[in-house]
């Protein structure tokens, strides 16, 4: 093992205020970089291909969270309900009802994150703020019992630019406020504001996030 992930883990960890947890992002990094940081006690790790997961699954302690980070597609939700801890990025109405379908088979109530888009670039995928109003006003996701919306993932644009990136992130914290006043306001579990990434997690801390999904900084490059 080429990196020292342990010190990396504590680096990070070390920069977190009381109350901000950590998923650390292993998509493309092998078992064994896995098991080093979770030996020092971290267990909520994020990935974004169904097939690397389900082997990871196989191999890797039983009380990991995992969290899934990347574009699901409708038709890949049966593969990873038996198991998932939370999906981070449902962008559809659709989705979240097949996410319902399939956690319903097993039983299991699955959490997710709605993911906004607010960054620039139009390759993110997402909800529009008005989108993401829409939704909920439509109301349908009350009816769906095997899904938990616990809050909202989001991803800022990719610019050295700090002050854009602290107010998406300020935007997307404003928004968090409004729906979970208006919709979620006696859902204790709608707390998570899913932001900052290894890039610039320092800025997503100050800037209402409760959740970083961090893995070069602790990984070190991806094995592809």
């Amino acid at each position: 093992m080429n990196v020292d992930v342990a010190k990396n883990l504590h680096e990070v960890i070390g920069n977190l205020p009381k109350g901000v947890e950590l998923v650390a992002i292993s998509k493309y990094h092998p078992c064994e970089y896995i098991e080093a940081v979770y030996a020092e006690g971290q267990r909520r790790f994020g990935e974004s291909h169904e097939q690397e997961l389900k082997q990871k699954v196989e191999q890797l302690p039983k009380d990991i969270q995992w969290h899934f980070i990347g574009h699901l597609q409708t038709n890949k939700v049966k593969y990873i309900a038996p198991y998932i801890s939370m999906i981070e990025a449902v962008d559809s109405l659709k989705l979240l009802k097949e996410i319902n379908k399939q956690a319903a088979k097993h039983d299991r109530v699955i959490k997710v994150l709605l993911e906004l888009h607010i960054a620039e670039e139009e390759t993110k995928y997402g909800l529009t703020i008005e989108d993401c109003r829409a939704l909920l006003e439509e109301g349908t996701w009350r009816e769906l019992d095997h899904v938990k919306i616990c809050g909202l993932m989001m991803m800022a644009s990719n610019t050295d630019n700090q002050k854009q990136i602290a107010a998406e992130f300020d935007t997307a914290k404003q928004f968090f406020d409004e729906i979970k006043n208006q919709y979620f306001s006696k859902e204790k579990d709608f707390k998570e504001r899913s932001w900052g990434m290894s890039h610039d997690y320092k800025i997503a801390v100050e800037h209402g996030s409760t959740m970083v999904r961090v893995g070069t900084t602790i990984f070190g490059p991806r094995v592809y």
